[in-house]
């Protein structure tokens, strides 16, 4: 998701030949296009760079503007994807909108992706789910993932730390929850950022509901180490828990370039005595 910037500006090889460049040996594809050209690069980074592509990004049924094919319209090119790609990692990014509006929709959007999971298996690839914080809601008195992970035991998590962190939960205890069941863990740290000097500004002005609204923007993504979590902790965590990748990920930049911003999550964690996993 990172670098679909750059898969359109240079294409998918010489992204992940930077990528490779840093130190960096797997890359899940999300938001990315797969035509037969980005597929075929794809394709030639596992077998020229050794890049691994730890996962594919599918939705269960089509969503307009997003480049992410469908379980319900594309599964057999899904399938002759993964298996050209050496792929058996499947994950789905987030439930459809319509979905978090009750438990009845909850429920039946877990049921349908277990469908797709079972006959995945057939094929010798997993299903996974990604969290974020909305699935920390909880519909009488149960979180939303939880529904989610009894309503389609034929999928696994795909655990995001920071988003379980803004969800109001530990990264840690919520790994060994789901010890077992994660085949991949998303490391992003979370930061609380300092007010921008335009927020006083506003202020001054009087103008209090915009300066309140720049209060609660300090929540911010940030590189794996730049922040608040304690990954000393959740990276072993995340390896006892079965997970196969840790992918580093940061949803807003804040100014930084994407390779900047990977470089310092790759170094943070080399320094924290990681330089083993990559």
């Amino acid at each position: 998701m990172m670098l679909k910037d750059s898969f359109a500006e240079v294409g998918a090889f010489e992204t992940l030949r930077k990528v490779n460049a840093i130190g960096y040996n797997a890359v899940e594809i999300s938001q990315i296009p797969m035509t037969p050209e980005n597929v075929e690069e794809l394709g030639r980074s596992r077998s020229e760079l050794g890049m691994d592509i730890a996962a594919l990004s599918v939705n269960v049924e089509g969503r307009k503007g997003m480049p992410v094919e469908s379980l319900a319209e594309n599964f057999d090119k899904i399938v002759d994807d993964a298996k050209r790609l050496d792929t058996s990692l499947l994950r789905i990014g987030m439930l459809p909108f319509p979905a978090m509006k009750s438990l009845d929709a909850v429920v039946e959007f877990a049921k349908q992706a277990n469908g797709y999971a079972e006959r995945l298996q057939e094929h010798g690839i997993g299903l996974y789910y990604h969290n974020h914080h909305i699935e920390f809601a909880k519909f009488d008195g149960k979180y939303m993932l939880d529904i989610i992970a009894d309503n389609s035991p034929a999928m696994g998590m795909e655990i995001d730390v920071h988003w379980v962190q803004r969800g109001g939960l530990d990264p840690v205890r919520t790994l060994e929850k789901y010890a077992g069941n994660t085949a991949m863990v998303h490391l992003k740290d979370y930061r609380i950022g300092q007010m921008p000097e335009a927020a006083f500004g506003l202020l001054e002005k009087g103008d209090f509901p915009a300066f309140m609204a720049e209060f609660k923007n300090v929540v911010q993504f940030a590189e794996v180490g730049e922040g608040n979590l304690d990954f000393p902790s959740i990276v072993p965590a995340a390896v006892a828990a079965g997970a196969q990748y840790l992918l580093v990920e940061q949803d807003e930049l804040y100014g930084r370039t994407v390779w900047d911003a990977l470089q310092t999550s790759y170094d943070n964690l080399v320094a924290m005595g990681h330089g083993d996993l990559f």
